[in-house]
């Protein structure tokens, strides 16, 4: 079920693999009318995918509560592995209460269809507000991911899944590339040494200089947008793909980058997800991971730099897995160039902040973002699609 022909290690030693082989799939599809069915919404299909292509590698399933307690106060599974984030299933009082511990039961996505195959080992109430004030480091019901805490259900299920088959994503099967795989392509490649960057907004100029003084160190890098649930003020997938294309297209070697897919949905944990994201591209095997700026923040929740000092609880043997953390990257007037405050002469005036949150604001103004901000091309794609958005 599992294998690592890396010296990339995954997370745990194993990179995990739970998509069930032709004769697994028979078996659950004949049993198929005769299984007790719960219905994932849309985070609780991509967890399901993670899991089984193994990015969420050492799982093999939804958390049991040892996992999830020690998960929520210490960021560490029941063995003292290191892990940041539940992973759980939840559902309501009224669906957990005829499901049998030992038994499989069907999971179905929000179509209906029969996706994977959960081995119940495990039924357990949990407390909401100690995982939010634990994991998000609010019970404020505004911030997006304690609101989806709030709203799931009481009772999780665990134990280990099947994914019936891996099927090509809806949108962008040529950018569907999983663990194994993204591992085989550095091998071919002859990176030792591969960035990854989590991203659910444009690229911006800001992003570009940071990725690019990576790339002065390491032999690759990999760029990796998540493409899972996200609040619906972001972007939309398919327009940050088109810009992610056209900026890979004009003004980045295309020898040295690789774009692929996330699947992944986003939490807004702030700290705790960006050593979730590190661990998770550690298994699509990169060895450095960037944290910038309010990685995975939203609002006010987290200071600026939260999310790089949480990387210093850990032991780097812990974590397997390089950070490289940068300052808030800006426009610097009197030199003209993309810079830090660690290599910029200028004074706070003469600093053009760019941020991911002023480009929507700009582009629901009608203005397009000046080339401090964005590439021409960028900008075009974007307000070309904020066109389209406003007058849908």
């Amino acid at each position: 079920m599992s294998h690592n022909p890396d010296a990339i290690a995954p997370h745990g030693g194993q990179l995990v693999n739970r998509i069930a082989t032709p004769e697994q799939r028979a078996e659950f599809l004949s049993k198929a009318d005769f299984l007790p069915q719960v219905q994932l919404d849309d985070r609780a299909v991509s967890d399901l995918e993670m899991i089984a292509i193994g990015a969420f590698s050492p799982l093999t399933g939804f958390m049991n509560q040892e996992d999830y307690d020690r998960t929520v106060t210490e960021m560490r599974l029941a063995n003292g592995l290191v892990w940041s984030i539940p992973i759980t299933l939840s559902v309501s009082e009224e669906v957990a209460s005829p499901l049998q511990e030992g038994g499989l039961i069907r999971l179905d996505n929000s179509k209906g269809e029969f996706i994977g195959v959960l081995q119940l080992t495990q039924k357990y109430h949990y407390d909401k507000t100690r995982e939010a004030i634990n994991v998000y480091r609010t019970d404020d019901v505004k911030h997006p991911g304690v609101q989806v805490l709030y709203n799931q259900g009481n009772v999780h299920l665990a134990g280990n899944i099947w994914l019936l088959q891996r099927e090509p994503h809806p949108q962008f099967p040529s950018y569907q590339i999983d663990p194994a795989a993204s591992r085989q392509l550095f091998r071919d490649k002859g990176w030792k040494t591969i960035v990854g960057f989590q991203t659910r907004n444009p690229i911006h100029r800001a992003h570009e200089y940071i990725q690019k003084c990576a790339l002065e160190i390491v032999d690759g890098l990999f760029l990796h947008p998540l493409v899972g649930a996200t609040k619906e003020d972001d972007i939309a997938a398919d327009v940050r793909m088109r810009c992610y294309e056209i900026l890979l297209e004009h003004y980045y070697p295309l020898n040295r980058v690789t774009l692929a897919i996330n699947p992944a949905a986003m939490r807004y944990a702030g700290p705790r997800e960006a050593i979730f994201h590190a661990l998770v591209r550690k298994n699509y095997g990169c060895t450095h991971f960037i944290v910038g700026r309010d990685h995975a923040g939203v609002g006010d929740y987290y200071g600026t730099y939260d999310a790089q000092y949480i990387f210093e609880e850990f032991a780097p043997s812990e974590l397997g897995i390089v950070p490289m953390k940068f300052e808030h990257a800006f426009y610097c007037t009197r030199t003209k160039q993309m810079a830090t405050s660690k290599t910029s002469p200028s004074k706070p005036e003469e600093r053009i902040h760019l941020s991911g949150t002023k480009v929507r604001e700009m582009l629901r103004r009608g203005e397009l973002p000046p080339p401090e901000f964005s590439r021409p091309e960028v900008a075009a794609e974007l307000a070309r699609a904020m066109r389209i958005e406003v007058s849908v």
